[in-house]
């Protein structure tokens, strides 16, 4: 092939396809002869790369095409009414579907936690496995608290949220075995048990509750949320309704990532709190009431703000570009 003379022979095409998908309108005449030069353009660049490949040509003439695209296809318009939708309404109606779960979590974390600590602390045999005497007297005065001092607030707040994060993120993935967020909820007693023996033994439980109350309340409700939806994804596996099992795990998943990707949103919160706050110099009375706050805040936006989004029939499910295509059946 003569790459010149075929340049020479097709160069009013392509200025013209140039001239066409550089519009802002066009005709349905206009629209046509561009969807005909773009097909004729997109044979000539085969052509000239199986021919006589020129790199400087072939990549001329697919921008020329990358640019008619556009045109072809559709520019996706970029808007921020998706994002707004889904914090609003979308994540709000995806927590409120796994709002009782969440809460059956805590309750039932926070009793076995309690009665861990209650009888750990009154059986010294349980407290000995813990550690010498001297060693549960250094955690409870010293490093219990020195854990929320001792780091760069900044840096801080940046592991616990990324460590938190990927307790919650876990939860929910590995949510279909039913024993994964068990094992951590599981996990999740002891460390509050022993911690709250250990410091009650010292008689510093004001200080344990002072410590965990400002970022614990958001944290661990974040956490146990991300339980709760793994453990929901679980349940429908076993009892998928009257969806077929695919379907059921399909949609039920697609809500739990949805809830996953706004947790990691609450623990950043509670990770600035714990960072920030916590171990601040502000009066505890400041702490606590702002922990109680985004507590507060959090579950005022699942409940309140989800069974708003669930009655105005936002299913928490993907909508918008990331919608799945349904169509009615008979029978």
């Amino acid at each position: 092939m003569d790459i010149d003379a075929f340049s020479q022979a097709r160069e009013a095409r392509w200025a013209r396809l140039k001239n066409l998908s550089g519009r802002r309108r066009l005709t349905g005449e206009e629209a046509d002869e561009l969807t005909r030069l773009y097909q004729s353009t997109s044979g000539d660049l085969s052509a000239i790369r199986s021919a006589a490949p020129e790199p400087g040509l072939v990549t001329r003439l697919s921008i020329l095409l990358a640019g008619a695209r556009v045109w072809l296809t559709g520019a996706h318009e970029v808007s921020t009414h998706g994002v707004r939708h889904y914090l609003t309404l979308g994540l709000a109606a995806a927590f409120y579907r796994v709002r009782w779960w969440g809460v059956i979590v805590f309750a039932a974390v926070v009793a076995m936690a309690a009665l861990s600590a209650w009888w750990t602390v009154t059986h010294p045999e349980a407290l000995a496995l813990i550690g010498t005497p001297e060693e549960r007297a250094a955690v409870a005065e010293l490093e219990f608290a020195n854990y929320y001092y001792e780091y760069d607030s900044s840096s801080f707040a940046a592991t616990v949220w990324t460590n938190n994060g990927l307790i919650a993120l876990q939860c929910i993935a590995l949510g279909i075995t039913g024993f994964f967020p068990l094992i951590l909820m599981y996990n999740t007693v002891i460390q509050l048990g022993v911690a709250a023996a250990v410091m009650a033994e010292a008689g510093l439980l004001d200080i344990f509750f002072q410590l965990i109350i400002p970022h614990g309340l958001l944290e661990l409700s974040a956490v146990f949320v991300a339980a709760g939806a793994g453990l929901r994804l679980f349940w429908t596996m076993l009892v998928p309704g009257d969806r077929t099992r695919g379907e059921a795990l399909a949609q039920e998943g697609r809500i739990a990532v949805s809830v996953g990707i706004g947790l990691v949103g609450v623990l950043f919160l509670s990770g600035l709190i714990e960072g920030f706050v916590t171990g601040s110099y502000m009066p505890w009375s400041v702490k606590i009431a702002i922990g109680s706050l985004a507590f507060g805040a959090f579950w005022l936006y699942v409940f309140v703000i989800g069974r708003h989004a669930v009655a105005s029939q936002v299913t928490g499910d993907s909508e918008g570009d990331f919608a799945t295509d349904t169509a009615a059946v008979v029978g």
